[in-house]
């Protein structure tokens, strides 16, 4: 009896010190993109969006902890928008938000109903879907006074997103960790920009975050995003770091080895 006490006293301080190493790990990463890019100044308000997902819950936990230690002082806001989908668990966010004690604020619109009016059956759902969600936050950002805009997006959604562009769009770009919006109101940062998706998963699972799952597009398999996930998935797992290299890459650009000649000018060349 007293051999499985010891064992599980032994299993339990192995996970709290596998949760610690990984804990830090996230903080370390999302410190150091916040300070490569600037994302976040002295006296800033930072509006959190909030999806209730794995990677927006992370995002606002971390931020936190590196708001305790930072030598500046900035504002921490979560936001939520309940966009009305049929079965959505309207007591798990605001019942989450009211747990951790920060400052949020829940916005209810109906852009569910908006959506499938608009997208026939069986159609890709999430780019109207996204375009309706990113106006409204910017409208709540701009009116509430937020200097910065700060979204879950991590290492892979900017490798995804690449290879997206790159299949699709024929056009060689991804998603940056700091931009303007198009209007040049709003400075939207990504600070889990250096973050590996397999950690924020494995942090989620340990804090135990009231996930909620976005049932609009019924997940939507076909999209071409998640072909490109296995794609990367595949790569990976034949050869672990190309995620990584393939990240790295496009942080260490070339444009007078590319082609084109907006980025370089190559009619100059033995002028």
């Amino acid at each position: 009896m007293e051999s499985i006490i010891e064992q599980r006293v032994v299993d339990r301080r192995k996970v709290k010190h596998e949760k610690s190493k990984l804990q830090q790990r996230l903080r370390r990463l999302t410190g150091q993109a916040i300070s490569d890019f600037e994302m976040i100044g002295e006296g800033d308000r930072v509006m959190v969006c909030l999806s209730g997902g794995k990677d927006s819950y992370t995002l606002l936990d971390v931020l936190t902890r590196l708001q305790d230690r930072a030598p500046i002082k900035f504002e921490l806001v979560a936001v939520h928008l309940d966009q009305k989908q049929p079965g959505y668990p309207t007591d798990v966010m605001s019942g989450y938000l009211e747990q951790i004690g920060i400052k949020s604020h829940i916005i209810e619109q109906d852009t569910y109903s908006t959506v499938k009016r608009v997208i026939p059956e069986g159609k890709t759902m999430c780019g109207l879907c996204s375009r309706l969600r990113r106006g409204i936050l910017y409208r709540f950002a701009r009116e509430n006074g937020f200097t910065r805009i700060a979204l879950g997006h991590h290492r892979d959604d900017i490798v995804e997103t690449l290879f997206l562009n790159m299949f699709f769009g024929s056009k060689l770009k991804a998603m940056p960790p700091k931009l303007q919006s198009d209007d040049g109101a709003h400075i939207v940062i990504r600070p889990l920009a250096y973050c590996a998706e397999e950690d924020i998963a494995q942090y989620a699972e340990v804090q135990n975050y009231p996930i909620i799952p976005c049932n609009l597009c019924g997940g939507q398999d076909h999209l071409q995003r998640v072909k490109i996930k296995q794609m990367l998935a595949t790569w990976e797992k034949e050869t672990p770091g190309r995620v990584e290299n393939v990240f790295r890459s496009i942080c260490n650009v070339a444009p007078s080895h590319l082609a084109d000649n907006q980025a370089f000018d190559f009619k100059a060349l033995g002028s």
